[in-house]
């Protein structure tokens, strides 16, 4: 019986050193109010296609306007090549002098665009060449679209003008914006009447909720016969690049 009884007790203290148990702190029954605060180190990197226009020299003392374009899902991987299939990325190809900085990343496979890795692509570029600060315009298509309208109205204060094309976003995200800092941002949304894939009432009450805050400069073209693809010929039009020129950020 001696030993049975040892044999008990040794098993339950390695139940409690196993388990890890610590004298309880004391608690209140109830609902309490309590703080969490965690520090965790965070890596965040992006393959992207970088596009210096022609004229460009390191020794110059001529900032350049920048746009960062967001692909779509379809192009997301671990080639950053493939971004250049469409959009802004896929008009430098084709273009003699385009007069911008075009920072074109890739959204690796199976994630959406993330404003920190965004940010902090941004950051880096415009630290690392010389970019006009107050001419930086973000655009977008299809999911990147939806990244714009996240993170252009998340971080108004960053770009002079946005262009999304065939996306969609939360009507919250402009609403807990800096006001005074969001009514000077210039929106131009883009979709196809007949899209399939996303809807364009997703673009109108996205611009519907910017005019109701006082945006002062929000445009739409919607394109009665376009489906989902209405970025090859948005992205083609001159009067886009135009129109961004045209814009520039009020620090």
């Amino acid at each position: 019986m001696k030993l049975s009884h040892l044999s008990v007790l040794l098993a339950l203290l390695g139940l409690c050193a196993c388990s890890g148990l610590k004298p309880s702190a004391p608690v209140a029954i109830g609902q309490t109010a309590q703080h969490f605060s965690v520090t965790r180190k965070q890596v965040l990197a992006l393959d992207y296609l970088l596009y210096l226009p022609p004229g460009y020299t390191a020794q110059s003392t001529n900032q350049w306007p920048m746009i960062l374009f967001l692909h779509g899902i379809g192009e997301r991987g671990t080639n950053a090549w493939m971004v250049a299939r469409h959009g802004v990325s896929k008009e430098v190809g084709r273009q003699t002098n385009f007069p911008f900085i075009v920072v074109s990343p890739q959204c690796p496979k199976g994630q959406a665009w993330h404003g920190d890795q965004l940010l902090a692509l941004l950051d880096t570029v415009e630290s690392h060449y010389a970019v006009d600060t107050n001419r930086v315009y973000l655009t977008g298509l299809s999911m990147g679209g939806f990244g714009t309208w996240d993170l252009g109205l998340s971080h108004p204060e960053r770009f002079a003008a946005l262009a999304p094309v065939c996306g969609g976003g939360n009507t919250l995200t402009p609403r807990m914006a800096d006001r005074n800092v969001l009514t000077n941002l210039a929106v131009w949304a883009f979709h196809g009447a007949k899209d399939p894939t996303v809807a364009p009432d997703e673009s109108e009450r996205m611009v519907k909720w910017l005019e109701k805050l006082g945006v002062r400069e929000v445009k739409f073209t919607e394109y009665p016969e376009d489906q989902h693809d209405c970025w090859t010929q948005t992205y083609a039009n001159p009067e886009l690049y135009q129109w961004f020129l045209k814009h520039s950020r009020k620090p």
